[in-house]
């Protein structure tokens, strides 16, 4: 049997099993009962197996067709993902783009990187949310989503990109060393006023320190002040209210304008990574290829952390 003979009838099998009868099948693909019934018919004999349990008055599908109607869907979406690959050889990036980025590095990074883009795409049109939860692209209907940390493995249905790791440094402002002096150690560091990243339920983040070449550890310190937002930890300890550990993407500006000094840069620690993620049923759209090659060339995790030159 070639290959066009195995995809006959996968059309019309996906039609009934979404529909629920062979009636409503037929109105979708403009074919007679008659026409689809045969359909299924032969599918079912190729097969040799019973794809629909026929004796209930709701048309349902067995194990069997359930199992493979996961398949059919997946090579149905991967022929439209390649005919859309072909065309979008000879398309510009255009339409509406929906785009999800966290919060604060969504404001920080993300959009000059998307206001970039859309000065060079004037035919795209950006609809762009800041959210800090992990939102699902298939459900919620987003082409690409900007997210930090997420999981070690993304479901098929999705692609990603990896495009670094954050890297965590402690910092304090010039104003609380002086006061206080600089730490020398993580043991003196454990001894100074911390800053720290506060969850809902009430817990805080840990510091993590890296010793060398073994795996970082998680040390859990008392608070001087437990603040829920990253750039309010920010402004805490530019108030000089104590030390911090946070992402160098976060805090580089402030170091390289001397308003926060990094300390200890050799308990430097990689923290989340970045990733883009978007749906492989939408991979081949010129908008989404476009998005993902800018945001790969220009958004960036890791952070300049030099103390500025001396005049």
């Amino acid at each position: 049997m070639s290959s066009a003979d195995r995809l006959k009838g996968l059309d019309t099998f996906v039609a009934v099993a979404e529909a629920g009868s062979f009636t409503a099948a037929a109105e979708r693909l403009h074919l007679t009962n008659s026409a689809v019934g045969k359909a299924i018919a032969r599918l079912e004999d190729r097969v040799g197996k019973q794809l629909f349990d026929r004796t209930t008055r709701r048309l349902a599908m067995t194990d069997a067709g359930d199992a493979f109607y996961q398949t059919c869907v997946r090579v149905l979406e991967e022929l439209e993902s390649a005919e859309r690959m072909l065309a979008a050889d000879h398309l510009e990036p255009a339409g509406r783009l929906r785009v999800d980025m966290p919060a604060t590095f969504g404001r920080m990074h993300g959009m000059p990187a998307l206001l970039a883009f859309a000065q060079q795409h004037p035919q795209v049109t950006p609809h762009v949310t800041f959210t800090d939860r992990f939102v699902d692209p298939v459900e919620d209907g987003i082409d690409l989503v900007v997210r930090i940390g997420g999981a070690d493995a993304w479901p098929p249905a999705l692609a990603c990109r990896h495009l670094g790791n954050e890297e965590l440094v402690f910092c304090a402002a010039p104003s609380y060393l002086a006061r206080h002096g600089t730490p020398a150690t993580f043991d003196e560091l454990r001894g100074h006023a911390a800053v720290l990243y506060g969850r809902a339920d009430g817990s805080t983040g840990p510091w993590t320190v890296r010793d060398g070449a073994r795996p970082p550890t998680r040390h859990h310190v008392e608070g001087r002040i437990v603040l829920g937002q990253a750039e309010a930890q920010v402004a805490a300890v530019e108030a000089g209210l104590g030390i911090a550990q946070l992402a160098t993407w976060l805090v580089e500006q402030h170091i390289r304008a001397g308003r926060l000094v990094a300390i200890l840069p050799g308990l430097a620690t990689p923290g989340l990574p970045l990733h883009l993620v978007w749906q492989r049923s939408r991979q081949h759209a010129a908008k989404v290829q476009a998005l993902v090659a800018h945001f790969a060339d220009t958004l960036h995790i890791g952070g300049d952390t030099r103390a500025p030159a001396s005049r």
